[in-house]
């Protein structure tokens, strides 16, 4: 148990580096590359996947649908880390199955699969959280969530932003305002849409997209599911439980 703890340990000090690095030659260029992109997509386009973004952030910040479990306590990481594995197998394999089919039917289909991954991310992100032993019924600890899925599908740079905004969060958590209104919707849902849509641009495409769908979600809940142990395991670290 201790040296799980301590691999645990060494992988989120790495984990925490990564999330520090400036960015690379091939993350500008990815970013210059999606602004051009971003202007090709059509304003219609851009209006239903922001407000399903909207729509998907406020039902995170304030609805019970996500919630099933009660916080289980972390006794030992090593349960805990085994019983989310395997919980995050299954939401893959649910997303690999939904990409597949939206990417099947083109671009209709595939702006159907943006609301429907971003629940089965968030679903995901809720059975975690519990597993961490963090009351999700606290709108505090949602917007944890929400900083975890931002620092998973932002750009370096903000992503930069994110990190140290989520760095000792209890002390954070405590100076946030009681109207949770006052969340940056239009900056969460940019960050977010910036980043997978040259991942998903292929997905578009009839036949060819099932393939491209079916690999980029199971690999975009995967990255998530990374990030959001990682991110848990700091606070594990800085309430002296790791």
């Amino acid at each position: 148990m201790i040296d799980y703890n301590l691999r645990a340990k060494k992988e989120m000090r790495a984990w925490q580096r990564k999330m520090q690095r400036n960015p690379s030659f091939m993350n500008r260029i990815s970013s210059k590359v999606q602004g051009k992109i971003n202007g090709i997509i059509p304003e219609k386009v851009h209006k239903v996947i922001t407000k399903g973004m909207m729509q998907m952030t406020r039902a995170v910040l304030v609805g019970a649908e996500f919630v099933t479990a009660s916080p289980k306590a972390v006794r030992h990481l090593e349960e805990s880390e085994n019983n989310i594995a395997l919980k995050v197998k299954t939401y893959k394999k649910t997303a690999a199955a939904e990409g597949g089919i939206t990417g099947a039917g083109g671009i209709l289909l595939s702006l159907v699969d943006f609301p429907v991954l971003m629940g089965i991310k968030f679903k995901m992100l809720f059975d975690i959280a519990s597993l961490y032993g963090r009351d999700v019924g606290d709108y505090k600890e949602r917007i944890y969530l929400l900083y975890i899925f931002q620092l998973a599908f932002s750009s370096h740079k903000h992503r930069k932003r994110v990190f140290e905004q989520m760095m000792d969060w209890d002390t954070k958590a405590a100076s946030l305002p009681v109207d949770i209104q006052e969340f940056d919707w239009r900056n969460f849902q940019q960050q977010y849409r910036d980043y997978i849509d040259l991942a998903k641009l292929a997905q578009m495409v009839p036949v060819v997209g099932a393939a491209v769908g079916l690999v980029t979600n199971y690999r975009l809940v995967e990255k998530l599911a990374v990030t959001a142990k990682n991110a848990y395991r700091m606070r594990l670290l800085e309430e002296g439980k790791l």
